[in-house]
């Protein structure tokens, strides 16, 4: 006679048990092997991190193509010549204005070449929710050797900056939204070249301009 439960049922069968807990394992298999790709594979790989997580443990850096050092700037340096309470520079004073823009996940970093105690003058405001550091990269130094300035969370930023040593210094902004993101930027300064780095790892130099580029008033 087959056994019965209390309420008169017949237990389920080993057979039956064994494919209920085959499906339960393929579908928590299914969880994490989507949990993993989401956290991990897409920041490390693709450079695409929507929870943040490939931010937090320095896996989008592992997305970047590896690229060519900086070559220096052409021309002299502009390093300030103390003399009192003025510098004076042996160049030009520039000034730069940028509109960039950043879909769902996008990053980019701008950054202007500045001599050791050259001084820039910066204002830039975001569209929305913004990754923000503001760093620097010694010249001929290893990319680890990037040392930030400022990464609070903002929409917003105004100041002056005097380099602490020769290099690139500018902005790193990641998009970490489903909605497309304007920054627009604006600097002045005494810096030689301006160079834009994107999150496809494309590099490219961008013209800045000089004072006698300005169109007089009449």
């Amino acid at each position: 006679m087959p056994r019965t439960t209390q309420d008169g049922e017949s237990p389920p069968s080993g057979e039956a048990v064994s494919v209920r807990a085959l499906w339960t394992a393929i579908a928590w298999a299914f969880v994490v092997a989507s949990a993993v790709l989401v956290a991990v594979v897409l920041p490390a790989e693709y450079g695409v991190d929507p929870l943040g997580t490939g931010r937090a443990f320095g896996l989008t850096a592992l997305s970047a193509p590896a690229l060519a050092p900086i070559p220096p700037p052409e021309g002299d340096a502009l390093a300030p010549v103390p003399m009192g309470a003025v510098a004076l520079y042996p160049g030009e004073y520039k000034f730069d204005s940028r509109e960039i823009v950043l879909g769902p996940y996008e990053y980019m970093e701008f950054k202007y070449h500045l001599a050791k105690d050259a001084t820039m003058l910066f204002s830039w405001t975001a569209g929305g929710d913004v990754v923000h550091d503001f760093h620097g990269d010694p010249e001929g130094a290893p990319p680890d050797a990037a040392q930030s300035f400022d990464t609070a969370a903002r929409r917003r930023a105004a100041g002056s900056f005097v380099a602490p040593f020769t290099g690139i210094h500018g902005w790193y902004w990641e998009n970490p939204g489903g909605e497309t993101i304007t920054i627009r930027l604006n600097t002045a300064g005494f810096y030689t070249s301006a160079h834009q780095f994107r999150y496809d790892g494309t590099r490219q130099r961008r013209e800045i301009r000089a004072l006698d580029t300005i169109t007089a008033d009449h």
